[in-house]
């Protein structure tokens, strides 16, 4: 896919007024990207398929789901772009000071008042519930269940992009955790695999 191919597809299903939005965050990503090392130089060229789509795309596996947690955030990735997208409500998890001061001001160049971020180690957290969940470059999948499966219900999506490794760390995953769990396609890489789980819960030993 191409970077034109990449910003048709959201146009055609967010609208002009969302890929302006996306537009914005680029340059703004691009430009912190000089002060900060967010994502790699090499795929500045490409940030259109490899980062802002690749992260779009998690949008339509989690249809109906109205509060979103976004682990990790680092650059935005997949947080900023799903607040781009839609007004639901997302909070953005990220443990690193100057990651989160740039989210920070992202969200407010961007105008993003539904989405927020916190400064924080994830595992650590308890109260909040989502309905979604989501996690880009991570950790491994049994500890992204580990880490974050006392802030969801048994009805919470899972959307998780998981590059070439996904089919080996479900494999993994399955060993003490159990659900519903499906492998999707990614559409900017065909040989990268999302994995989408629901009823996720840590298997009772016996």
């Amino acid at each position: 896919m191409t970077e034109e191919e990449a910003c048709s597809w959201i146009s055609e299903r967010y609208g002009e007024d969302r890929l302006g939005k996306l537009e914005s965050f680029v340059k703004i990503l691009l430009a912190e990207n000089g002060q900060q090392n967010l994502i790699s130089k090499a795929s500045e060229a490409q940030i259109w398929v490899r980062h802002i789509l690749d992260s779009a795309q998690l949008d339509r596996l989690a249809e109906g789901a109205d509060t979103w947690l976004d682990v990790g955030s680092g650059p935005g990735l997949p947080g900023i772009v799903l607040a781009c997208l839609s007004e639901r409500p997302i909070l953005m998890v990220e443990p690193r000071r100057r990651r989160v001061e740039f989210l920070e001001r992202a969200i407010e160049a961007l105008e993003l008042p539904h989405a927020r971020v916190r400064q924080a180690e994830v595992q650590r957290m308890t109260g909040d519930r989502f309905e979604a969940v989501t996690a880009r470059a991570y950790a491994p999948l049994p500890q992204i269940f580990k880490s974050t499966v006392q802030l969801t219900t048994p009805s919470t999506i899972w959307v998780l992009p998981k590059g070439r490794t996904a089919e080996r760390e479900l494999d993994e995953a399955r060993q003490s955790w159990q659900g519903v769990f499906h492998v999707e396609r990614s559409l900017t890489d065909a040989d990268a695999r999302i994995i989408v789980a629901r009823d996720v819960r840590q298997k009772v030993k016996t």
